[in-house]
Order: structure tokens, then sequence, then C-alpha cells
């Protein structure tokens, strides 16, 4: 970097979308749509592919070719997608999470709901169906 000062002035202005690798399309829609609430955008069978919105954020979910003969991520050896966040409204809201969660079968807690910070922030990651991991992140209310 250089020694002057330079304006803050970012080539991008946010996540347009985060496109997932996933073994089950189908299984992947249900779980957004059936268990987070997300809504169906759209989807192209031919690929397959799906996409789908909290309303703030769109994923898109591709089913890999063969998910038998498909690698597994594995965060501390491969290069690419260590987890991705997505933000709860309250810390109350959090925790309910956690807990319909933790009850499903198809879905691995990796840790319970912690502090992040000194400012009340918590948060907890899980793999969800298909071995993506995923976190969940709540500020304290205002």
């Amino acid at each position: 970097m250089s020694e002057t000062k330079q304006a803050f002035s970012p080539a991008t202005i946010g996540l347009d979308h985060l496109g997932l690798a996933v073994p089950d399309v189908k299984a992947s829609i249900s779980f957004f749509c059936d268990v987070l609430g997300y809504k169906l955008l759209g989807e192209r069978p031919d690929y397959p592919a799906a996409f789908v919105s909290d309303g703030t954020t769109m994923l898109t979910l591709w089913q890999v070719e063969d998910p038998e003969t498909a690698t597994p991520f594995d965060r501390r050896k491969n290069i690419g997608l260590h987890h991705f966040a997505m933000s709860v409204p309250t810390i109350e809201r959090l925790h309910a999470l956690h807990q319909q969660l933790a009850a499903r079968d198809d879905v691995e807690i990796e840790f319970e709901p912690s502090s992040v910070n000194s400012a009340g922030t918590e948060h907890f990651i899980c793999l969800i169906p298909g071995g993506l991991r995923m976190e969940f992140r709540a500020n304290p209310e205002a």
C-alpha cells in the first residue's frame, strides 16, 4: 500500500449471491425453504440448480454431477468456502433456531450458541444437509 492516504472506495458494493455445490438440490431446496423459510425464486432442472432467498441474500444451489464420487470439503485442507454466515434478527431467535436445527437428524451442530465478542454478539455453526458449514449469527437487540 502506498504511503499516501487514499479514500476508501471498494470496487464492489456487497454480496449479490452465493453459489453452493450440493449433493442433492431437492434436499437443499427443502432445507432452505421448509426449515429456514426461504423463498424458491426459480429452478434450472437441466443443470439441476435452484435459486432461493431470505429476502436479503440469494443462494444458488448447484447439484454436483455425481454425488457418490464428489469429494467432501475439508476446511482444514482445501481452498474454498470455509463456511457461510447468515444473520438472525435477535439472540432469542438464534437460540430457537439452534434448538430447531439440533432436533433434526440431517443437521450436525458443531457448537452451541456462544459469545463472539464483548458486545454480546452470539453465533453457532452447523453442518447442513449436504455437509456445508453454515454459521448463524445475531447481534444483541438495540
